[in-house]
C-alpha cells in the first residue's frame, strides 16, 4: 500500500512539473498567446500600409491628379501658365501658393 501512494504522489509531482514548469506549460501557452497577438497587431497594420501603398500605385497608374499632386507638392513644380507665389510669415514659416496666368 505503501509503494501505491509514493508511486501516486511522484505521479503528480511529475504532471504538476509538466503543467506549471516543463515543456508546454501553461506559462509557456500564455507568453506564446501574447507573442501570437502582438504579431497579428502588427500584421493589421502592415496589412493597412500594404492597402494604402497599392491604392497609392494603383492612383498613379490611372490618374493624371494624383501625378500632378505629387509633382507639386514634392518637387515644387507648377504648370506652363502658372505664377508662383511664396508669401513668408514674421514666424518665418512659409506658405506657397500657385495662381494660373491670365
Amino acid at each position: 500500500m505503501k509503494f501505491v501512494t509514493v508511486m501516486l504522489f511522484t505521479m503528480l509531482v511529475l504532471l504538476q512539473y509538466r503543467l506549471w514548469i516543463g515543456n508546454g506549460s501553461l506559462t509557456e501557452v500564455h507568453h506564446l498567446q501574447q507573442e501570437k497577438e502582438l504579431i497579428t497587431n502588427e500584421n493589421e497594420l502592415l496589412k493597412e500600409r500594404n492597402d494604402s501603398l497599392a491604392a497609392e500605385v494603383l492612383d498613379l497608374k490611372q490618374g493624371l491628379d494624383a501625378i500632378e499632386e505629387r509633382a507639386r507638392s514634392e518637387m515644387g513644380m507648377i504648370k506652363k501658365d502658372e505664377t508662383f507665389y511664396q508669401i513668408v510669415d514674421r514666424k518665418g514659416l512659409t506658405r506657397s501658393h500657385s495662381k494660373q496666368g491670365e
